[in-house]
C-alpha cells in the first residue's frame, strides 16, 4: 500500500516540522553526517579560562638576569659619569672648550646609541641632524656672552623638523614618521640638552651643582646595576631583568652621597640641599634606565635579532644622563639662588 500524498486537513511538512525530526534523531558525530554516534564519553572541550591562561602561559616569557652584563652596563655608567664629573671639575672661565670637547664625544655616542636603538625612519638623517645639532649647541654654549638656553632650544627644535620634513621629502610613509616622531624628539632634545652643563658651569656654585648631580645619578646606576647582578629580587615585571631592590637602594644611595658632598661644598651648599639635589637626580637617573629596559622589552619580536645590540645596553645610562642635564640646570636656578 502506498503512501498517500497529504490532504488539506493533514499538517504541512513546513520547517517547524522539520526541526522536530531533527530533535528527535540521535545527532551525527562532528564531522560525519549522518553517522551514528560511537560509544563512550565525548571529549570534555576546554573552557574559557584554560584557553586563557593557556595563551598567557604561552606568551609571558620571563627574561634571565645576566650577570656579567648588568655588571658591564654598571661599569660604562661609572666610566660615563666620572669623566663627565672631572670635565666639570677641570672647567673654569677660560677652559671651558676642553669640557665641550668631552661633552661632544659623549653626545656622539647618545645619537649612535639611540639611532641605533630606537630604529627611526631614514636613520643616517636622524643621526647626521644630531650630530650637528651636538656641535652648533656645544659652540653656542661656549660662545656665548652670558649663559643662555633659548638659542639651545631653537636649535633642538629646527633639529627635529629638518628630520621630518627630510623624512617626507623621501616619501618616507607618514604612519611611520608619525610613530617615530617620538624617538626623534628624544635623540635631538637628549641631545641638545648635554650642552645644558656646559651653560650650567658659566653660572654661580653651577659647577659644584653639576658635579653633585652627576655624582647622585652616576653612583644611584652604578649601584642598582651591580645589585640586580646579585639580587635581582623582587622582579620588576617577567618580561624586564631588573629588580625593585636595585632601583630602590640606588636612588637611595644617591641620595645619600649628594647629602654627603653637600656637607663638604661651600655655601650655599648644605646637607639638605645635597640631598633634594641628588634625590631628584637619582630618581631621575635609575627610572629612565628602568623605563628604557621597558621600552626594549615591548620593542621585541621573537626571534628577531637587535640591531647592534650593544647600542641596547649603553642606552640606559646614556639616556639617564640627557635627563639629569636639564633636571640639574632646574635645580640650580630653583633651589640654590
Amino acid at each position: 500500500m502506498f503512501p498517500s500524498l497529504p490532504q488539506d486537513g493533514d499538517r504541512e511538512w513546513d520547517d517547524d516540522v522539520s526541526r522536530e525530526i531533527a530533535r528527535s534523531s540521535p545527532r551525527a558525530a562532528a564531522g560525519v553526517y549522518g553517522a551514528v554516534p560511537e560509544s563512550g564519553p565525548a571529549a570534555k572541550e576546554p573552557s574559557a579560562d584554560e584557553v586563557v591562561d593557556d595563551d598567557e602561559e604561552h606568551e609571558i616569557e620571563i627574561v634571565p638576569v645576566r650577570r656579567q652584563l648588568s655588571v658591564a652596563i654598571a661599569g660604562f655608567a661609572a666610566l660615563l659619569f666620572a669623566a663627565l664629573i672631572l670635565g666639570a671639575q677641570t672647567s673654569g672661565p677660560d677652559s671651558r672648550t676642553p669640557y665641550a670637547v668631552v661633552l661632544f664625544g659623549v653626545q656622539l655616542l647618545y645619537v649612535l646609541a639611540w639611532t641605533m636603538a630606537m630604529r627611526p625612519p631614514i636613520p643616517a638623517l636622524v643621526a647626521g641632524v644630531g650630530v650637528v645639532a651636538a656641535a652648533l649647541s656645544d659652540y653656542i654654549a661656549v660662545s656665548t656672552d652670558a649663559p643662555r638656553v633659548t638659542p639651545l632650544f631653537l636649535i633642538a627644535l629646527a633639529g627635529v623638523l629638518v628630520i621630518v620634513g627630510g623624512q617626507f621629502a623621501f616619501r618616507t610613509d607618514r604612519l611611520r614618521v608619525r610613530d617615530a616622531l617620538g624617538s626623534t624628539v628624544l635623540v635631538v632634545f637628549g641631545v641638545v640638552s648635554a650642552a645644558l652643563l656646559v651653560v650650567l658651569t658659566r653660572r654661580p656654585v653651577g659647577t659644584q651643582a653639576a658635579i653633585v648631580c652627576l655624582a647622585a645619578a652616576g653612583f644611584a646606576l652604578v649601584a642598582a646595576r651591580l645589585i640586580d647582578a646579585f639580587l635581582p629580587k623582587p622582579r620588576i615585571a617577567p618580561q624586564v631583568p631588573r629588580g625593585a631592590t636595585g632601583i630602590i637602594a640606588g636612588a637611595m644611595l644617591g641620595t645619600l652621597g649628594a647629602a654627603a658632598l653637600g656637607s663638604v661644598l661651600v655655601l650655599p651648599f648644605t646637607p639638605a640641599k645635597g640631598a633634594i639635589l641628588g634625590l631628584v637626580a637619582a630618581g631621575i637617573a635609575v627610572l629612565v634606565d628602568l623605563a628604557i629596559n621597558f621600552t626594549e622589552a615591548g620593542r621585541a619580536w621573537p626571534g628577531e635579532a637587535p640591531t647592534f645590540w650593544v647600542a641596547r645596553h649603553m642606552q640606559g645610562p646614556l639616556g639617564a644622563f640627557a635627563a639629569v642635564a636639564p633636571a640639574a640646570y632646574l635645580l640650580t636656578i630653583f633651589v640654590l639662588t
